[in-house]
């Protein structure tokens, strides 16, 4: 085993102590895994044997699978934000395809557009994916095996049309266009979508003995947009504090900008209607913690690899750009999903991100200060403050971890703001001045709140009528 710089008094041997044991009983020849965040240096374990010639490090090449998606993901909706698509369009009017041109990019991004799983054929059994030219081809042979909208299914066929997308759009190949405008731009030097001369073998060990037979190689062709990289656990722990925290890797947006990022992390679907353990975004897996913490990223298996990488937003003690990935070369340790979440839970626990101290900050704009304080809607009470430059809003019986309102002033329309993030976002915040400016009444998104409570017929209970 290798072990990076100290992430913390007795962090590092923990964490590497949580990775050998995933590697010991689940079986697995070798397991890299890394942890990305802000405030301490980058930390990486490997454990066991690539299967060829060349030491196990954390430069060794692992296949990641489907944590390809993440990346195409991000390419549409940087040709969302450069004006070349919108989600809502259908597919075909970009592409000239022979069947399920009506299906919407949003719906192909969230798994919720109801095509098959794979391309046609059995290209399990043989292992030759279609090139482009076959894939659109045979579309009209995939089968829509359910209504759009109805439910989550997952098709990497899906995703392998929005690669053609991505190419039609910005006039080259996928992985080309993937390059120049991700893996360049954020220092992903060792994610490509061939394994290089340091990779390691992936593995089927088998169920009732010690034998690790090895897969065999595969490309997947057209399909590559869906499932083709192969990475190392560092680039991949970046990558997953990138889709975290944007903002601290990617300080001018030059890849997607940050709140991009927060829209393909809104959940649009379970994947499960039960359970609701797990959700998916646009591109992006999202797992619940408890006490509004998230982790968002993505699995990964192809024959012989199974890989995993999330980043952390939310609650106290998480570090800015948070992200762990393990990689594995056994297509059957299914133990290695769980573990990112794991080294990402230990660390807050047991090596917190500093506690920033609080500064006096700049008052309130002179024409706000009057409506700081409590306020009553729908016979609530609320609190209006001025905190880091913005009016806030929050509910007087609201959990403390939850997050406020916040406003943003219209330009144009003084005494109007909109509401940016939290509750009711999306919607106005209209004040009403009396003769001296003396802010008397709001409104938020259209319902009334006034500094006393009182019923909808404006039954003021402290005046008495």
């Amino acid at each position: 085993m290798s072990g990076g710089t100290d992430a913390g008094p007795g962090i590092d041997e923990r964490l590497g102590r949580l990775v050998r044991r995933v590697q010991a009983d689940a079986r697995v020849p070798a397991v890299s895994a890394a942890l990305h965040r802000a405030d301490r240096p980058l930390w990486s374990c490997t454990v066991g044997e690539t299967g060829g010639d060349r030491a196990l490090s954390p430069q060794t090449r692992f296949r990641i699978g489907s944590i390809t998606k993440t990346f195409t993901a991000v390419l549409i909706l940087q040709c969302r934000d450069d004006g070349l698509l919108d989600l809502d369009d259908p597919v075909g009017r970009h592409l000239d395809l022979p069947a399920h041109g009506e299906l919407t990019v949003r719906r192909l991004l969230s798994h919720t557009a109801g095509l098959q799983r794979e391309p046609f054929g059995d290209v399990w059994d043989s292992l030759r994916a279609p090139d482009s030219d076959q894939l659109v081809a045979e579309l009209d042979r995939a089968e829509r095996v359910l209504p759009p909208a109805r439910r989550f299914h997952y098709s990497n066929l899906g995703v392998a049309v929005l690669g053609q997308l991505v190419g039609r759009l910005r006039g080259g190949s996928w992985a080309e266009v993937l390059a120049e405008r991700v893996l360049t731009p954020l220092g992903l030097t060792e994610t490509s979508v061939a394994p290089g001369s340091e990779a390691a073998t992936g593995f089927l060990v088998d169920a009732y003995s010690d034998e690790a037979h090895p897969e065999p190689p595969t490309d997947f062709g057209a399909v590559g947009p869906a499932a083709q990289l192969w990475s190392t656990a560092t680039d991949m722990a970046r990558w997953a504090a990138f889709l975290a925290d944007p903002a601290a890797l990617d300080p001018p947006g030059a890849v997607l900008a940050p709140a991009t990022l927060d829209e393909m992390r809104w959940p649009l679907t379970t994947t499960d209607e039960t359970l609701w353990g797990a959700g998916f975004g646009l591109g992006l897996i999202l797992i619940p913690q408890g006490e509004r913490v998230v982790h968002v990223g993505h699995i990964g298996a192809m024959p012989g690899f199974l890989a995993a990488a999330y980043g952390r937003r939310g609650g106290d003690g998480t570090a800015g750009a948070m992200g762990a990935a393990v990689l594995g070369s056994s297509g059957t340790a299914a133990e290695l999903f769980d573990l990112p979440h794991r080294l990402l839970t230990a660390a807050v626990e047991h090596d917190p991100a500093e506690i920033e101290p609080w500064r006096p900050g700049s008052p309130a704009p002179a024409a706000l200060r009057g409506l700081l304080g409590r306020w009553w809607g729908e016979g609530f009470e609320y609190v209006f403050t001025w905190h880091d430059g913005s009016l806030r809003a929050r509910g007087a019986g609201d959990p403390p971890g939850g997050p406020p309102a916040v406003f943003a002033p219209l330009p144009d329309r003084p005494d109007v703001f909109r509401t940016v993030s939290g509750r009711e976002a999306g919607e106005l915040l209209r004040l009403t001045r009396d003769e001296v400016g003396t802010v008397v009444r709001m409104h938020w998104a259209t319902y009334r709140f006034s500094r006393h409570q009182e019923t909808f017929d404006r039954y003021d209970f402290r005046a008495g009528g």
